[in-house]
């Protein structure tokens, strides 16, 4: 499970106060509990919100809030800026056809084919020797996924917003790539934190948050490739990046799996095989350290999964299907088990816990028509990801 921070840096007076917005129905593993107990022990942590998809991470659980008075990068990890997007297309649901849909966004597999250098000056970042990857979905439980409109629960919250019962979506889930990892990398020897403004922390944010941008722009352009492949126009609902380090209260507040919340909608994804939802926060999310759950959160680590799951041939092909006549694009047979729907909780499940909470309300649910992950085992941006990796390390060198 990587390395506690607990085991370098404590808390010498107490344990920083847990706020828990998870139900006793829900499934959460003994050593996520544990995960959230070490962090709350460490030094400069003042504050947790601990949400119902909380499950084990690397250095801490994810699917929780942590408010610190130093900057502990390892809370976030090197996706920074991943997170959920949901556009708007002018399509009709009824329209679809799902295995016509599901060929037109193979075109997301490798490489953007698109003007790399106008994207970045429109968004106003500095160039890099990451762009590259920009438009790409990457690994793990990234995913771009068409969606229609199931159920309405707030007519106007929906109406607002241009939804309706024939909409169709588009839910897209991936970070800052190589280039978080790259910022990581320069602090992640460093256990004990990072004194707040320093020339370490200052330096850091500054690249973090250049992460968290790129990021942004990164699922904006693999909207626009999906939606140029389904030949729509698409339009931003929602943006929620869930790792992220942000200032509150004069301290700072390290989102990891958290939904950042203090805006309109928010998007939570269930599995390939469930409903995603938008969601609408009450505005009695402070106390949640304005954050919310991202998604449903894996019930099953992906090592378990690979002897869960997919024993057969006949197996493997229907998790490629899924109960609501939908298809599963992903040709990368040992992520095709690792991301089965069987490894996340009932999103269902989830919301009914932010709702108890009365952290948030449900806006719509959604549907999967069809859920892109990869045409390939190994694609062409990872081998550009490799690339960059090995050539920073002999930078480092």
């Amino acid at each position: 499970m990587g390395t506690p921070l607990s085991d370098v840096a404590r808390n010498i007076d107490c344990a920083a106060h847990i706020n828990i917005f998870h139900s006793t129905h829900s499934w959460i593993e003994g050593i996520a509990i544990d995960q959230l107990d070490q962090v709350a022990n460490v030094k400069g942590v003042q504050k947790i919100a601990a949400f119902p998809d909380l499950h084990p991470g690397k250095y801490g659980p994810v699917g929780c809030a942590i408010l610190a008075d130093r900057v502990y990068p390892h809370l976030i990890g090197n996706d920074i800026g991943c997170g959920m997007s949901l556009f708007l297309l002018d399509l009709s649901a009824r329209k679809i056809r799902v295995e016509k849909a599901a060929e037109k966004l193979r075109t997301l597999e490798g490489l953007w084919d698109g003007d790399i250098p106008k994207a970045i000056r429109y968004a106003g970042l500095p160039t890099s020797i990451h762009d590259r990857s920009l438009g790409t979905i990457g690994g793990g439980n990234h995913f771009c996924e068409l969606q229609a409109v199931d159920s309405i629960f707030d007519e106007t919250s929906a109406r607002a917003v241009g939804l309706s019962k024939n909409c169709v979506l588009l839910l897209v889930h991936s970070g800052s790539r190589s280039m978080g990892a790259e910022v990581f990398r320069g602090v992640q020897n460093n256990m004990v934190g990072l004194t707040a403004n320093t020339v370490e922390a200052n330096a850091h944010l500054k690249n973090h948050d250049r992460s968290v941008e790129w990021a942004c722009l990164n699922r904006k352009l693999i909207a626009e490739r999906a939606a140029l492949a389904l030949r729509a126009s698409v339009k931003l609902i929602a943006d929620s990046p869930h790792n992220l380090i942000e200032n509150h209260e004069g301290m700072y507040l390290h989102r990891k799996g958290a939904a950042k919340a203090d805006i309109a909608l928010v998007p939570l994804a269930g599995s390939r095989d469930a409903l995603s939802y938008l969601l609408k926060p009450t505005g009695q999310i402070d106390r949640a350290l304005n954050s919310l759950s991202h998604g449903a959160g894996r019930k099953y680590d992906r090592q378990s999964m690979l002897g869960r799951v997919g024993s057969t041939k006949s197996d493997r092909s229907k998790l490629e299907r899924t109960s609501f006549g939908g298809r599963v694009v992903c040709d990368d047979r040992q992520l095709l088990l690792e991301e089965a729907p069987q490894a996340y909780k009932d999103s269902r499940a989830v919301v009914d816990d932010l709702m108890q909470s009365n952290l948030a309300t449900p806006v719509v649910s959604l549907k999967p028509l069809v859920t892109f992950k990869k045409a390939s085992a190994h694609d062409a941006s990872d081998r550009q990801d490799k690339q960059q990796r090995l050539l920073q390390r002999r930078r480092d060198r």
